[in-house]
């Protein structure tokens, strides 16, 4: 290559990498030829493919004089052969991907690339931490197996490598939303306070981590301290605003939000990555879905993601479970769904990605097995395994088949869940209600076998949105052509009857659709809920429960095994888990005091009919 002469304007003009002022005219820059042979050495590395900041690393030692990755890279394409640099463009242009599916893979590719960069990012810099790997028995490596640069014999230390498997498949991920979830000790809070650390020498770089209180994040915090300033010198945890910024001017906030309307402290802020450590403790979706709104970036090199870890459990059970683990296998990615519907999310017709997918989710298991720190050392796992059965299947093995802390522990679809039979025509119906508008109405149908007193509930309706005329219409629609006793409504429905026009209640009665007020009087949520045991219960001499589900019943049945118990012992559920909605309507059907018929009652002869005598409530 050529190193020509140079001039510069002035004496006080910064002098280019590898040149020195001439001894006669100081404006003259004549190449340094101590430092040109390593400068060229240098580039022979680029040219097998070695990385611009590696390289420039040794460079900067070998020289004595610091060169950043992009002071080589300049070098690099100003003395390196132009026709050689137009055709590699040329042909990088001809690979660029073009369909959809093209476009994903390329994404993919880059991701695991980058998944190779993490290692460097923790392991640079890093002089104050003696012999980590050796101190936990793992055999020292060097800072990066693709890089075999026989001429620098330096021994760096690492503070963080992650774990084969799934810890590394997460930092590789390269879906819109991730979570990293499942047993305890599987190396989760280490992988995220990792993952985001790539971007930290961007300046444009804004990250947020969030836990669910500030005592909880404390601990995240501590161990950011001992990883951040090891890895970025000159990073500094900034207290007061509970951010750390680096040198490059990245930021990373790491704050708590409590309760749903804490999102509002974030309106009008973007940031090009979000987290949530213990994503389960957030009793609804509310917060992820509307920080997903924050998430942006002006930088379009500059990937967005949002990550969440988790172990099962937890108020936010069900919407995480939901949201990750039932639309497709572990591991696998699909694309994201909406969580009311289950349906995919697509850009609309008049978008010009009309029926692309809007982004893509994952779910990466781990359990205790995935981290040798923790599972050779055999302690953690002993106490784990002396857990009781629930706590040991969501904490060692990840199992999200059950909450801890689950109400109805009693529960089992083995028993209480069968398929559909047609149920004969001297059964006594009935139906019972939980009304929402904005979030959910639940609407059950119950038949009772007069052989046990078993309750059957043979139909559900969960819709959102739906005023009251609108379900009152619905549910008339399903019942066409069979008799329903009664029906049982949140007594919530009758409020400011006669005052502000006619309640809930009187619109649903008004075209037909007929109810009595469920019990809200002092204490029954607590005996709604203990008589919602006592059905639950297996007779010890027919081995049959006192209520069983048809399995067309899909959210009471998934809702029975994962509704939380008030950790504060009050014997009702966790008044923070939200998706009550079906629960709440089943418990006042089996808070109604369901009898089969007798044909003694009443004089011998049936009621096939209602009989209102109650203007209201329509009895």
């Amino acid at each position: 290559m050529a190193w020509d002469n140079r001039t510069r304007s002035n004496a006080k003009q910064a002098i280019p990498y590898a040149y020195k002022p001439d001894e006669e005219d100081p404006l003259v820059l004549v190449p340094d030829m101590d430092m040109v042979p390593l400068v060229e050495e240098a580039m022979d590395y680029l040219d097998k493919g070695h990385s611009f900041r590696e390289t420039a690393h040794w460079l900067s030692e070998k020289t004595g004089k610091k060169l950043s990755h992009q002071g080589l890279s300049n070098i690099w394409r100003r003395h390196r052969n132009s026709d050689r640099q137009k055709a590699l463009a040329k042909t990088a242009k001809k690979r660029k991907p073009k369909t959809p599916k093209d476009k994903y893979e390329a994404r993919l590719k880059r991701k695991i690339s980058d998944s190779k960069r993490v290692k460097t990012m923790a392991e640079k810099k890093l002089s104050e931490m003696k012999e980590p790997e050796e101190r936990l028995g793992m055999p020292s490596r060097g800072i990066s197996e693709g890089l075999d640069f026989e001429a620098i014999p330096e021994e760096r230390e690492v503070i963080f490598k992650p774990n084969a498997g799934p810890q590394t498949e997460f930092l590789a991920a390269p879906e819109r939303e991730v979570l990293y979830g499942g047993a305890a000790g599987g190396g989760k809070s280490f992988g995220l306070l990792a993952d985001p650390m790539r971007y930290f020498s961007v300046p444009e770089f804004n990250g947020l981590i969030l836990r669910r209180t500030n005592d909880e994040l404390r601990e995240l915090v501590w161990k950011s301290q001992e990883l951040y300033p090891k890895a970025y010198p000159g990073a500094k945890w900034q207290e007061k605003k509970s951010q750390w910024v680096f040198p490059s001017g990245a930021k990373l906030w790491m704050t708590y939000l409590e309760r749903d309307e804490d999102v509002l402290r974030y309106q009008g802020q973007a940031f090009s990555y979000i987290a949530f450590d213990e994503l389960t403790q957030h009793p609804t979706s509310f917060a992820w879905s509307y920080m997903r709104s924050r998430l942006r970036t002006t930088n379009p090199d500059l990937p967005v993601f949002m990550r969440g870890t988790t172990n099962p459990g937890g108020p936010g059970h069900q919407w995480v479970k939901s949201m990750f683990i039932d639309p497709a296998p572990a591991g696998r990615p699909f694309v994201a769904t909406d969580i009311e519907t289950g349906e995919p999310l697509l850009y609309p017709e008049n978008h010009d990605k009309a029926g692309q997918p809007l982004f893509y989710r994952r779910f990466i298991p781990a359990t205790l097995r995935d981290n040798p720190y923790l599972f050779d050392e055999g302690t953690y796992e002993a106490n784990l395994l002396s857990l009781p059965e629930m706590q040991r299947r969501q904490l060692l093995e990840g199992d999200w088949a059950i909450a801890e802390g689950a109400a109805f522990s009693e529960f089992k679809q083995s028993v209480h869940v069968t398929e559909p039979f047609d149920i004969p025509s001297e059964w006594r119906k009935f139906r019972s209600c939980d009304y929402g508008y904005s979030s959910y109405s639940a609407v059950h149908w119950f038949a009772i076998d007069p052989s046990y007193e078993t309750l059957y509930c043979y139909r559900e309706l969960y819709v959102s949105k739906h005023t009251g005329r609108d379900l009152a219409k619905a549910i008339l629609d399903l019942e066409r052509g069979e008799s329903v006793q009664y029906g049982i409504l949140d007594s919530s429905c009758w409020h400011n009857r006669g005052q502000i026009g006619p309640s809930i209640a009187e619109e649903m009665i008004s075209i037909g659709c007929r109810w009595r007020p469920s019990d809200r009087s002092a204490g029954a949520r607590v005996a709604g809920k203990n008589r919602f045991h006592e059905v639950l219960k297996v007779d010890e001499e027919t081995g049959i429960p006192g209520i069983v589900f048809f399995n067309n019943c899909r959210q009471i049945i998934a809702d029975l095994p994962v509704i939380p118990s008030d950790p504060k012992g009050t014997d009702d559920i966790d008044p923070r888990y939200k998706s009550d909605h079906a629960y709440d309507s089943v418990r006042y059907a089996v808070m109604s005091r369901p009898k089969a018929f007798s044909p003694f009652d009443m004089g011998g002869k049936p009621i096939t009919a209602w009989q209102p005598s109650d203007s209201v409530f329509g009895y």
